[in-house]
């Protein structure tokens, strides 16, 4: 699995893709100058159960602490995920 990356001014995404073949990403909005919102994970159904979604959490969050981002969680999947310590220097809620 490839993960890619692409930023814009105002929104982003994390593309995971096997073979060339787009199989799920996650997205995010800014929200404030260092502050991006995730807004949505979603993966093929087939790839379902496979670590998908959280590889492309893996991939948001190292992103953020790379530069000094926060994150804030508002998909269902991220805001669960959210719940673990191991993101509590990057989350934008505690």
């Amino acid at each position: 699995m490839e993960i890619i990356h692409k930023n814009g001014e105002k929104n982003g995404v994390f593309i995971a893709q096997e073979n060339g073949q787009r199989i799920g990403h996650i997205s995010y909005e800014w929200i404030e100058p260092k502050t991006l919102g995730l807004m949505h994970t979603i993966v093929k159904p087939e790839y379902r159960g496979h670590g998908v979604a959280k590889a492309l959490l893996d991939a948001t969050v190292n992103y953020a602490r790379e530069n000094g981002f926060l994150i804030h969680a508002f998909c269902s999947y991220a805001v669960r995920e959210f719940e673990n310590p191991e993101y509590d220097d990057v989350n934008y809620i505690k």
